[in-house]
């Protein structure tokens, strides 16, 4: 398998926290990482938008030379392909819970997050809107606060002791934030710690670059 991605997006960035996270478990999936060059517009050529007709990143191909262009999609095949040692686990209300967590980071947090981050200092030459950043940063106070209050029972990680997707989205996305030099926690000193604790485990060392 193939994944072609770009280090600083936080969706590939997530998927490949994903990866990293369930090497150090011991699950080898041999996935070959490949960089499309997003800033040159090599996402946007035939042989890119042939293997994934919207242009993004990521994109997987599968062994049948077929492809999964969503992030979760990816993760989530990755999960029932390789199950031994899935992130993924336990009753059906924790197995609930874990993906309650991943779509609020995923859709509460890190869509504003992204667009906040462009609005303040873009990588991509956006021009600063002040107004769009302050809305981005009123939308992030609900989902930031519901994490913050997550770790009042001293779990060391969103879900736990295991590493979870949850964990993978949140960092991707805070990934682009600290690459804009910008910080969207606050006065939350739980998500801070969390935040030193990810980032000082084997998988985020071995992917994260900012």
């Amino acid at each position: 398998m193939k994944l072609y991605m770009v280090p600083l997006a936080p969706n590939p960035t997530k998927v490949m926290l994903y990866i990293a996270e369930r090497e150090a478990l011991g699950t080898q999936m041999n996935i070959e990482q490949i960089v499309v060059n997003t800033v040159k517009g090599r996402h946007k050529e035939p042989a890119h938008l042939a293997r994934n007709p919207f242009g993004t990143v990521p994109t997987l191909e599968l062994d049948d030379g077929t492809y999964l262009v969503e992030s979760l999609a990816i993760i989530e095949y990755l999960e029932d392909k390789f199950p031994q040692d899935a992130l993924l686990t336990g009753s059906p209300e924790q197995r609930g819970k874990a993906r309650d967590v991943e779509r609020v980071v995923d859709l509460r947090l890190a869509g504003p997050m992204g667009i906040y981050g462009h609005a303040v200092n873009s990588p991509l030459g956006y021009p600063k809107d002040d107004a769009k950043a302050a809305q981005m940063e009123a939308n992030m106070q609900p989902p930031l606060d519901y994490l913050e209050n997550l770790l009042r029972d001293d779990r060391p990680l969103l879900l736990g002791e295991r590493a979870s997707i949850a964990d993978c989205t949140l960092q991707a996305s805070l990934q682009f934030v600290r690459y804009v030099e910008a910080d969207v926690f606050g006065d939350r000193p739980l998500l801070r710690a969390w935040d030193e604790r990810y980032r000082a485990r084997p998988a985020a060392q071995a992917v994260l670059r900012w």
